[in-house]
């Protein structure tokens, strides 16, 4: 008896592929599910802080990238002479 997925080709060959692929992704699925009931998700006052120290480190950060274009900026027009 011949294997249809190792078959030299044909549409049984391919139809068994591409049945083998769904049940992959099935079986990826079904894990990726399983996966996050294990995942312990933050509490309301943890998501707070969490998104407020993101939303701090932003601002700080805008700041900082700021400051320092506006010195590069300066510095080519002292070079530059204009």
């Amino acid at each position: 008896m011949v294997d249809a997925t190792k078959s030299g080709g044909g549409k049984v060959g391919f139809i068994a592929r591409i049945g083998a692929s769904f049940r992959r992704t099935g079986g990826f699925f079904g894990d990726v599910m399983s996966e996050l009931k294990k995942v312990r998700w933050p509490n309301r006052k943890e998501l707070t802080t969490y998104t407020l120290v993101v939303m701090v480190t932003v601002v700080l950060l805008a700041i900082f990238f700021f400051v320092v274009d506006l010195g590069i900026s300066r510095l080519i027009d002292l070079i530059l002479g204009t």
